[in-house]
């Protein structure tokens, strides 16, 4: 786990405000939390035989006894607020949350122990048409954060049935392959045989792509949908790459399912991934409820923004107010006040604690902000201000204090 320091939450603040306006444009409302569940609804929602909830949880017993688990993911806590408060039965709900995960994982870059995601869930509506919207939203998010070359992936899982059939051919091809698999493969050969598609080993690759596709057991009604998401993809003119070795890590998915994935970052190269869970409402006790979703990962995400670049300043003073002399500094702080009266967007920073002028123009360089404003006891008997650009050319002018704030709105908006 780890601390964001002051440097790096400016892109932080910047790309979550960025990626919940775009989920806000679609109607989407937001949906607050708990942190800790009761660990059963993990068991009962993702799998008891999942990696996660065989060896990534942080489980605990409280002083009641009864066993609770920081959430790993967000979906089976936002179907469980559902439930509990009524939100799902016959009615259309479309929702979102943000906030820390918790996985005991290896720590490697792209993937820490404690992370962040925003999460997107509908409930109450069963066709294409919404496992569409979804993905059309996810492309909307990366243009507004300006990211490219990101590639879609799209399965389908189909149905609870159809996935047992695929299971038995599946199990059957890989005991013909037992010896050439690992440790872990073979583990999930009794338990899970579906994750050995998603292994990472390169011993595996091909192995794993000779291997039967889920595809070829999907129903009628299965590929009447997942063709249906496909043509909706094409018509909006989204490229994509079904990828049938696509599985997931959590039992609840089924039919669509979906990644969206990078080159950039290694082998976590996943920042989105989601798709239908139609029976889980009502594996966790509700009523019968069709259901899509996706997650995005933040660090991955502000890992990408970083690796890009074209994000430098965010956060940065817009500008740093210099005083010098008793007058003027008593001044400086009911002027910018009365600034941040007229432009409450404006970043200002009133330099405090005194100091000569050469320490206090250093200070505000280091601030990195954009100007200096500076305010002496001349300035303030004349009635203006120093405007002294910090970054780029320009020499320092005298503005009327009463215009600062004007200038200061012209000056920075058209930066």
């Amino acid at each position: 786990m780890r601390d964001l320091l002051p440097e790096q939450t400016p892109l932080w603040q910047w790309l979550e405000g960025e990626i919940t306006r775009v989920i806000a444009a679609y109607g989407y409302q937001e949906i607050r939390l708990p942190l800790l569940e009761t660990t059963e609804l993990f068991k009962r929602s993702i799998g008891e035989v999942t990696d996660i909830v065989e060896k990534e949880m942080y489980t605990f017993d409280d002083r009641n006894g009864d066993s609770l688990t920081l959430r790993p993911e967000g979906t089976a806590g936002c179907v469980r607020a559902g439930i509990e408060h009524g939100l799902l039965h016959n009615q259309v709900q479309r929702l979102w949350y943000q906030g820390p995960m918790f996985r005991h994982e290896r720590p490697q870059k792209g993937r820490y122990r404690q992370f962040h995601q925003i999460g997107v869930e509908a409930f109450g509506l069963a066709g294409p048409d919404v496992d569409v919207e979804q993905i059309l939203m996810t492309r909307r998010i990366w243009r507004a954060l300006g990211l490219g070359a990101l590639e879609l992936q799209i399965n389908s899982l189909g149905t609870a049935e159809e996935r047992g059939l695929y299971r038995a051919q599946l199990v059957d091809y890989l005991r013909a392959h037992e010896g050439a698999l690992d440790d872990d493969s073979r583990r999930r050969l009794t338990t899970n045989p579906l994750r050995v598609l998603d292994s990472k080993n390169p011993a595996l690759a091909g192995v794993i792509a000779a291997a039967p596709s889920l595809l070829d057991f999907l129903g009628a009604d299965s590929r009447s949908h997942f063709e249906a998401v496909c043509a909706g993809l094409r018509a909006a003119r989204v490229d994509f790459v079904i990828n049938p070795r696509l599985v997931r890590g959590l039992d609840y998915y089924a039919r669509t399912v979906f990644e969206w994935v990078t080159t950039e970052l290694g082998a976590q190269g996943t920042v989105c991934a989601g798709g239908r869970y139609d029976g889980l409402v009502e594996q966790l006790g509700g009523r019968p409820t069709p259901a899509v979703g996706f997650a995005i990962g933040l660090e991955r995400i502000a890992a990408l923004l970083e690796a890009v670049g074209g994000r430098e300043g965010l956060g940065a003073p817009h500008a740093y107010l210099v005083a010098f002399g008793p007058a003027a500094e008593a001044e400086a702080l009911l002027l910018a006040e009365r600034v941040r009266d007229r432009l409450p967007w404006l970043r200002l920073v009133m330099h405090c604690g005194g100091g000569g002028p050469k320490a206090q123009f250093k200070r505000a360089d280091r601030s990195a902000a954009a100007y200096a404003l500076v305010l002496g006891d001349t300035e303030l008997a004349r009635g203006v201000v120093g405007l002294k650009p910090l970054r780029g050319e320009g020499e320092q002018e005298e503005i009327r204090s009463d215009e600062l704030a004007a200038v200061l709105a012209g000056r920075l908006r058209a930066n």
